[in-house]
């Protein structure tokens, strides 16, 4: 992948990042430092005992069964659980060392820094080159949105396939294309970490591998965090994984060795595909 420089970050009028020299998250490569102790939808308690430490630039796996708490644990980490009724939360998010759930952190400011790409593709109805520039212009950015879109489109590995096309509406592009222009717009911002709620799920072989290699490079400018119900896929793509069952963690430890020495009795029934 073509490696372009970035800019420096903009100012952060809400305080979620801190600076270095009082961000103690960042001597450990601890980047997020996630700890739920209870979280309820109403009267629902989804998870529970659950705290996941996320290192920067690493790619870490969430995996379980359905309805574990997987995508309710990653929706966390951007406050997008904010967004429906009945949510609350015990425990912590913090992110370089900052409470984001603090009441003076805008939920809004959250996301700009800790981007997301859902299941689904979604792409906006209007054109390729306008779903990766609107994040800029909501954002107000002041340097070339040209530029940006194109160093987008490039780390996310399209911009060769579309440079001819930028004023076609993103609909138009197949399923694979389109989680890619959904990750390069997800990228425009630059945000820090970037969450990836069963991001080929929809896609075929072919388009999945392309979306994995993807995930692998943009590493190395961001930290990754991706739910999965594929095993392999965690398996192929992942530095860290989590596993949970019924809504609580069980096991979290290196990729490698939670999928060839699991230390817990349900994570070697899972992954032997005893049940799940």
């Amino acid at each position: 992948m073509t490696n372009i420089k970035r800019d420096k970050k903009p100012s952060d009028p809400c305080g979620v990042v801190q600076s270095s020299t009082d961000d103690g998250a960042k001597t450990d490569g601890v980047v997020i430092d996630c700890k739920i102790d209870e979280l309820y939808y109403g009267t629902f308690k989804a998870v529970r005992d659950t705290a996941v430490p996320v290192n920067r630039n690493k790619i870490t796996a969430f995996i379980g069964p359905s309805g574990c708490g997987k995508s309710t644990v990653l929706r966390c980490i951007n406050r997008m659980n904010d967004l429906v009724r009945g949510f609350r939360f015990k425990g912590h998010v913090h992110f370089r060392g900052k409470d984001i759930y603090h009441p003076s952190v805008d939920p809004v400011a959250v996301r700009r820094y800790i981007g997301m790409v859902f299941q689904q593709p979604n792409p906006f109805a209007m054109s390729i080159y306008n779903n990766v520039a609107f994040g800029l212009r909501l954002n107000r950015y002041r340097g070339s949105v040209r530029d940006k879109v194109e160093e987008a489109l490039t780390r996310a590995v399209l911009w060769e396939e579309v440079k001819d096309k930028l004023n076609k509406s993103g609909l138009s592009l197949s399923g694979g294309q389109q989680q890619r222009l959904c990750i390069a717009r997800a990228i425009a911002t630059q945000p820090e970490v970037l969450l990836m709620d069963e991001p080929a799920s929809a896609l075929d072989p072919i388009a999945t591998m392309k979306v994995e290699e993807l995930i692998r490079q943009l590493r190395r400018d961001y930290t990754i965090i991706i739910v999965t119900h594929n095993m392999q896929q965690a398996s192929r793509v992942s530095d860290k994984t989590a596993f949970l069952y019924l809504g609580r963690l069980i096991e979290f430890n290196d990729t490698d060795q939670l999928f060839t020495r699991p230390r817990e009795k349900q994570t070697e029934d899972y992954i032997s595909g005893r049940f799940g």
